[in-house]
């Protein structure tokens, strides 16, 4: 799960592969999360899932819902984690404004695509995205593969 990310740097914790499937994504942005101590721990041991979460926006900030993070048997005996908890998204307000805008009037979805490290901070890389329907599934899957054909053929 540690591997190198190809989008701004740091380590990938974690990847939200049925994302592209599901979504086509038209913009992304990056955010830092509000997380509490033993949630950190948890990231750096690699134990977290995004591919249920989405992010909703209320009273003008946006939030991180459906995000798995287990907790370590490691954790405090004094908190009480909750792996599911809603998280707060730390953005701009300019950012958050040109959001809201998106999902409000065009009828755009929040769906995030990565999470990963950047300079020693947690951040969580979405997309502004528009639901794919099976038809275009299949058209996506097709051009990957003539795509794959194309660079076989050309190897040869």
């Amino acid at each position: 799960m540690n591997k190198n990310s190809t989008s701004g740097g740091g380590k990938t914790i974690a990847l939200n592969k049925k994302a592209r499937h599901d979504y086509s994504i038209d913009e992304r942005f990056e955010a830092g999360l509000a997380l509490e101590g033993w949630e950190v721990k948890s990231l750096r041991a690699g134990k977290v899932q995004i591919v249920e979460s989405y992010i909703l926006l209320k009273d003008n900030e946006a939030f991180l819902f459906g995000a798995l993070i287990t907790p370590l048997n490691t954790a405090s005996t004094h908190i009480t984690p909750e792996p599911q908890r809603s998280r707060k998204l730390l953005l701009h307000r300019v950012e958050l404004n040109r959001i809201i805008g998106a999902v409000e009037r065009k009828g755009f979805a929040l769906v995030p695509t990565a999470l990963y490290w950047k300079n020693g901070k947690v951040k969580l890389e979405f997309g502004i995205a528009r639901g794919k329907k099976a038809h275009d599934k299949r058209e996506a899957e097709k051009d990957r593969d003539w795509q794959r054909q194309k660079e076989r053929l050309m190897r040869h």
